[in-house]
């Protein structure tokens, strides 16, 4: 990924502010990752007791109807299992727990008095009626242990989407996105001492192309002063000749 980047200060910019995002985002899940494992933890605790209330309320429901059948017949336990009358009524809302929406269900007319079963009590026996008592128990057991299984596999759904998350920015976007600022950095940093030695190849270029017109011009100014030498001395020498021939004429004349 690193080598397919641009690498421009553009881009570098880019990719730390996509490096600091996701840092805050890796940060925050890790967070609500723990969050939601504490969570979890707390309802897992409340799970296992449910379970083994549950596991207990159906012994003893089983226990008791077995035990009113033999006393009392199927046909009588079947004929007060169909004169109920009001039927339990449950009813589902919604609680957030760290982000997750997990179901609280609630319930009413499950645990009833011996007059709204529906059944005779003169018809009956106390081991139909404990036998009742046991089934409604269990069913308020397994309401409770429907509403904290569901919350524990939503609960673990969302542990296991958050920690994949987490598990995705920590060892492959990140990295990823480090990678490329680095390779970003370095080839900024050799297009710096590229440039720098090029301007400085070009200083030198320049500082020598003065020097050598500097000289040229030295040259030139020390060959226009011999040129002019020879001739100052030449009119120097031809003003004592004149003198002299001037002054041989004098005598002579005399």
């Amino acid at each position: 990924m690193a080598k397919d980047v641009k690498p421009t200060r553009k881009n570098l910019m880019e990719i730390e502010d996509r490096i600091e995002l996701s840092e805050r985002g890796h940060g925050t899940l890790e967070k609500k990752r723990d969050g939601l494992i504490m969570e979890f933890m707390d309802i897992l605790d409340k799970a296992q007791d449910v379970r083994g209330d549950l596991a207990d309320d159906y012994q003893a429901a089983q226990k008791k109807i077995n035990m009113a059948r033999a006393m009392e017949g199927d046909v009588a336990v079947r004929g007060a299992a169909a004169a109920l009358q009001e039927h339990p009524e449950i009813t589902t809302e919604s609680k957030n727990i760290m982000g997750v929406v997990v179901p609280q269900i609630e319930s009413s007319r499950v645990s009833k008095s011996l007059d709204q079963r529906g059944y005779g009590i003169m018809g009956t026996s106390a081991r139909i009626d404990e036998a009742a008592e046991a089934y409604e128990d269990l069913l308020e057991s397994i309401i409770l242990a429907a509403e904290v299984e569901t919350a524990m596999k939503k609960m673990l759904r969302e542990i296991e989407t958050t920690k994949r998350r987490v598990n995705a920015l920590e060892f492959k976007l990140l990295p990823d996105l480090y990678d490329s600022q680095e390779y970003i950095e370095q080839k900024l940093e050799e297009q710096e001492r590229e440039e720098t030695f090029r301007l400085k190849k070009i200083k030198e270029k320049k500082e020598q192309a003065e020097k050598e017109e500097r000289e040229a011009e030295a040259e030139a100014e020390a060959e226009a002063e011999d040129e002019v030498a020879p001739d100052d001395e030449g009119g120097d020498t031809a003003e004592p000749d004149m003198e002299q021939s001037t002054a041989g004429g004098v005598p002579g004349g005399d």
